[in-house]
């Protein structure tokens, strides 16, 4: 079993803020970013003191500069803030301590078995038992024993992964808690819950998206025998956070967009439609370098409006399944 360290080896829970760790030349600051930086550091205040009122005041300004990019060295204060997580934290202390030291988990054995598997080329994670790996088990040991209706499910680790490169054990642990229970956005535990519910949801509201946004391509989709399980279902299990480079996924984190899935096959339609199945199904799993781009593909998201069909979605959803809950009580 592997034990429950921290970061400095204590073995004891910390909210020390950890330094992010990126790939070679990522995270480089130019004067540019310095005067962005300044101008998000004035908007959320010391630790995030102004960011709700600064929010209510003037929420077009927020979204306008988180879809520019939130600066990396506040990136992990600013997903804290937008997801609710700090709130959870400062409510609960000394809860995720207990739950690393105190608790134990029927998760553990699973846990250490894809720890190795969650970024393996990155370099926090590479180490054997080391820091990075140390971390991880930490905070997904602790979910799993929070949360014994979710547990644990290969594909959390991504999340946890990534989170850990910007914010420590502690936060990382609260963060995963906001996304997946829903302290401000609509719960996500569904991404993990038996037969992943929320999965199935979205992949079928995604299959209708493709064929009313891109027609031809929806039409090629089903004549080839392509849905969406077949290579999006690891886009919403990861959110994102395994399938992209990480400059991408993480301004995908930074505007949580579910518009970026058809973004990306918006952008490479003309080339996707011309391909018979035996080569649509590597395509839809390895875009070109170019569709990687954030700069380029998250411009193209934005473009695409979808917000008020994935509400007449649900609404139908519920229609549906309400018909269905009546047609089944009068057959009995």
């Amino acid at each position: 079993m592997m034990p429950a360290l921290f970061p400095d080896g204590s073995g004891a829970a910390t909210s020390r803020m950890m330094p992010a760790i990126f790939p070679d030349g990522f995270g480089d600051v130019t004067s540019s970013e310095e005067r962005r930086t300044r101008k998000w550091r004035k908007m959320i205040g010391a630790g995030g003191s102004d960011w709700k009122r600064y929010v209510r005041r003037r929420p077009h300004v927020v979204k306008r500069r988180i879809r520019k990019g939130i600066p990396d060295c506040l990136r992990g204060l600013v997903w804290q803030l937008i997801s609710g997580s700090r709130d959870l934290l400062l409510m609960n202390p000394g809860v995720y301590e207990q739950l690393v030291i105190y608790e134990t988990s029927a998760s553990e054995l699973d846990i250490i078995r894809d720890i190795s598997r969650t970024f393996p080329t990155h370099v926090f994670f590479q180490q054997r038992h080391g820091p990075g790996q140390r971390s991880l088990y930490n905070v997904l040991k602790a979910y799993s024993v929070y949360d014994k209706d979710v547990g644990y499910v290969q594909g959390m680790g991504f999340l946890a992964g990534l989170l850990l490169l910007y914010m420590s054990e502690e936060d990382a642990f609260w963060l995963l808690v906001a996304l997946l229970k829903g302290a401000v956005h609509a719960p996500m535990e569904g991404l993990y819950q038996v037969g992943l519910p929320l999965v199935q949801k979205y992949l079928s509201q995604f299959e209708r998206l493709v064929k009313e946004k891109f027609p031809k391509l929806g039409e090629h989709f089903s004549k080839e025998m392509i849905n969406p399980s077949m290579y999006a279902s690891q886009w919403f299990i990861t959110v994102f956070s395994y399938s992209f480079p990480f400059p991408l996924a993480l301004r995908i984190w930074d505007v949580f967009l579910f518009e970026v899935g058809l973004a990306l096959l918006g952008y490479c339609h003309d080339d996707l439609i011309k391909l018979p199945f035996e080569k649509l199904l590597p395509a839809l799993k390895n875009f070109p370098e170019d569709a990687m781009n954030p700069d380029v593909l998250l411009p193209v998201a934005f473009s695409i409006k979808v917000s008020r069909r994935l509400m007449e979605f649900e609404s139908e959803e519920k229609k549906e399944a309400c018909a269905s809950q009546q047609s089944t009580s009068g057959t009995k």
